[in-house]
């Protein structure tokens, strides 16, 4: 596997990325040209639009809902452990300075990194972006959904 770094940490799905998506925006493109080019029929299309497009936004969000909330929950408690780890306390103070971008970002640092990234953080506000940026040793997340 490649080591992961800042230019390469996305992760697809390619079942759903590449073929479920692209087939209902191909559908959904056609269902509104159908509209206007058959006529007799332009009932059943608006139709068939409407509905492709709903389910292009249920797979959307809900896909995104469910999978980056359980995410999002296990990073904080992985910050909260780690932060535990290193410094033998609860984390809630530094906790609630950060958003939670800055603490996902956190992650791709090993602990000499994110000793020094967290004070960053905490004392100059630094964005997440950043945060990933200033990383020399990448730490990476291969088991992200």
């Amino acid at each position: 596997m490649k080591n992961q770094n800042y230019s390469n940490h996305a992760k697809f799905y390619p079942p759903h990325h590449f073929i479920y998506l692209p087939l209902l925006f191909i559908l959904q493109v056609l269902g509104i040209w159908k509209i206007f080019k058959d006529e007799p029929n332009q009932l059943i299309w608006i139709l068939f639009s409407v509905v492709i497009f709903l389910l292009l936004y249920l797979a959307l969000m809900l896909r995104q809902h469910y999978a980056l909330g359980n995410q999002n929950r296990i990073v904080r408690l992985e910050f909260k452990l780690r932060y535990f780890e290193l410094f033998g306390k609860r984390s809630d103070e530094v906790e609630n300075q950060l958003s939670f971008g800055q603490i996902a970002a956190l992650r791709f640092a090993y602990d000499d990194e994110f000793r020094i990234l967290l004070d960053k953080a905490v004392q100059q506000n630094i964005s997440a972006d950043e945060i990933k940026k200033s990383i020399t040793t990448w730490k990476a997340d291969n088991n992200r959904i």
